[in-house]
């Protein structure tokens, strides 16, 4: 009987446990995807590349399970507020808080399990899908990767029953503190807002001078470094908190008192709304906003990373070949090659001196790195003569040459003449630059393992510090998308989850509203309004957090702000998808259904 009546208190409320089990299942699904490639150790031993990304996906675990944590418990904690009513005509009718805490306890675990299931599921395809990838991306093919992984199960199992254990337990805990008199008028308690007019100006002057300090110590990174980011952790959190308890009252009240003066369609109503409530909405609207600079901030870093590996081999070497000396076969790779720019310099060595061809060196000035003022890397011409100012040409050449030939030796740049009668062995550095440096990585790729097999102290050429690189960002690439993305329908979740939360408060306005004859199109303007400031505030401030955020990451990349805008497009087409339900549902419930 009691479980009958559980699973028919949760038909009733199917749109709410929708809600709730999708935030659930991606959380599992990219949880279990995390440490399928994380915890696979024959694969990670499979590959030395992969093993170096394996602690990526294990942080990107940690993370969300600290979030998935204080997500869970919020949302099973929503949908405690919306049955408070019903459990209080429970009790009033004789139902036992003992019966009534087993009905909440079977719920919870019953939406866990489903979630859990479904969760692993897609946890397992996704494995299978992100495992491909990333085998692709790094170019190998592995005998032993197996997407469903016992060891990632149990883990994956063991943590979410523990969470929904801990999530039940609290939820009886809240129950057990109240009396079916509280949980009957629940709903009819109105929040209300005490402003001291003193106490707000000092914390919206604090918060703004926390926010300020947070950005400062996140912009000057290279200085600030670990503690840096503990004050940017504490500053930036504390003053987004201030920042809404303060400020956003303070605006909701100028809006209302304007549109009262007005008195323009139901513009003052719908700001009304939002200021019966705003109190409760900034602590929430402050989280939403933190989880959006979480969110986008994990999809724009791994974005970044991906896509910043042809910059930063932009910036080691201005040319994509460099070699000393090529031999036979790598000369025929070399003329299958079409190069935009190609030239060779001949050089002479002896004990001590590489000696270079001044005349061919200011014939042919080649090109080196140059970086503007936004951290971007360009090759630029060098104008300097090598015999008045060798540093860019030694940098340049010595970058170029293997220590098993530069050694020790010093260089010289002499005349022609000069040159022409020095006595030494001699040689020919080949530099070129192709017209697109990825659809060549085949050339490339033949060229770097004939240099390593022909000297293995030789220089890190261009193909080898980008695919280093690439082999990191890839795993970031994914562990920033798919954790950003489950941060990201945590955080629509949660807020759908609180403002459905006081909807049937309003239920009463609304039918007013209706029956002294306000139109039904003028009302749902209202709510789309009203859901849209909503929407708007924390959006706007996650927003700059991650765009002054990025900043942080320009000691690791030439441009952290790279193609920025695909993870803002993301965000916005997952804000925009949750902003269109939350009004369908608020509808759904404080509208009459229209004839």
């Amino acid at each position: 009987m009691i479980f009958k009546l559980a699973l028919s208190s949760m038909k009733s409320r199917l749109k709410d446990y929708v809600v709730l089990l999708i935030g659930l299942v991606m959380a599992i699904s990219i949880f279990y995807m995390f440490e399928t490639l994380a915890l696979n150790d024959a694969f990670i031993k499979e590959n030395s590349m992969i093993s170096a990304v394996g602690f990526v996906f294990h942080a990107g675990s940690v993370l969300l399970a600290i979030i998935t944590v204080a997500y869970t418990i919020y949302a099973t904690s929503f949908l405690f507020s919306l049955r408070q009513q019903e459990f209080g005509m429970y009790m009033t009718l004789g139902a036992k808080k003992r019966k009534i805490s087993l009905i909440m306890f079977i719920e919870t675990m019953f939406i866990g399990l489903c979630s859990l299931v479904i969760g692993l599921v897609l946890g397992t395809v996704l494995a299978s899908v992100v495992g491909n990838l990333l085998m692709k991306q790094l170019d190998f093919t592995s005998t032993t990767y197996a997407p469903f992984y016992l060891p990632s199960l149990f883990t994956t199992v063991a943590f979410f029953v523990i969470l929904f254990l801990l999530a039940a337990l609290f939820n009886l805990f809240r129950l057990s503190k109240v009396t079916a008199l509280d949980l009957v008028h629940a709903e009819s308690k109105a929040e209300h807002i005490v402003i001291r007019k003193k106490a707000v100006i000092f914390k919206a002057i604090l918060s703004v001078i926390l926010l300020v300090i947070g950005y400062y110590v996140m912009i000057d990174i290279r200085n600030t470094q670990f503690a840096g980011i503990i004050i940017a952790l504490f500053a930036i959190t504390s003053g987004t908190y201030l920042f809404f308890a303060t400020f956003l009252p303070l605006v909701i009240k100028k809006l209302r008192d304007k549109q009262i003066k007005k008195s323009k369609r139901l513009n003052s109503f719908t700001y009304a709304q939002l200021s019966f409530r705003i109190s409760q909405l900034s602590r929430v609207l402050a989280t939403v906003a933190m989880l959006i600079a979480l969110g986008m901030g994990a999809i724009a870093v791994g974005f970044a990373f991906q896509n910043n590996g042809i910059l930063l081999a932009e910036r080691t070497a201005p040319y994509d070949v460099a070699i000393a000396n090529p031999t036979k076969a790598e000369q025929d790779v070399i003329d299958t090659m079409k190069f935009k720019e190609d030239f060779q310099y001949r050089f002479k060595t002896d004990a001590k001196t590489i000696y270079f061809n001044l005349k061919e060196l200011k014939e042919h000035k080649p090109l080196g790195t140059n970086f503007t003022t936004s951290g971007m890397a360009e090759a630029k011409r060098i104008n300097a003569n090598p015999d008045t100012d060798s540093a860019d040409w030694n940098q340049l050449l010595r970058s170029s040459i293997p220590l098993s030939i530069i050694g020790e030796r010093d260089i010289k740049f002499v005349e022609n003449d000069v040159f022409a009668q020095q006595a030494g062995k001699s040689g020919v550095l080949f530099f070129g630059k192709v017209p697109d440096f990825e659809s060549s990585l085949t050339s490339l790729e033949k060229l770097d393992k004939l240099e390593q097999k022909r000297d293995s102290e030789g220089i890190m050429s261009k193909y080898a510090t980008y695919t280093n690189y690439k082999m990191f960002a890839s795993g970031t690439v994914f562990m920033g998308f798919f954790l950003g993305f489950a941060f990201l329908t945590m955080m629509a979740s949660s807020l759908m989850f609180k403002i459905l939360t006081g909807a049937t408060q309003d239920i009463k306005r609304y039918q007013m509203l209706e029956k002294i004859g306000v139109r039904r199109r003028l009302l749902e303007h209202s709510i789309r309004k009203e859901m849209f400031l909503i929407f708007l505030f924390p959006g706007i401030i996650g927003f700059i957090h991650v765009a002054i955020g990025m900043e942080m990451f320009s000691f690791l990349m030439v441009n952290p702000y790279y193609r920025f805008f695909i993870p803002v497009l993301l965000f916005l087409a997952i804000y925009s998808i949750y902003y269109f339900i939350t009004v369908w549902l608020y509808k759904g419930i404080v509208l009459k259904k229209a004839k």
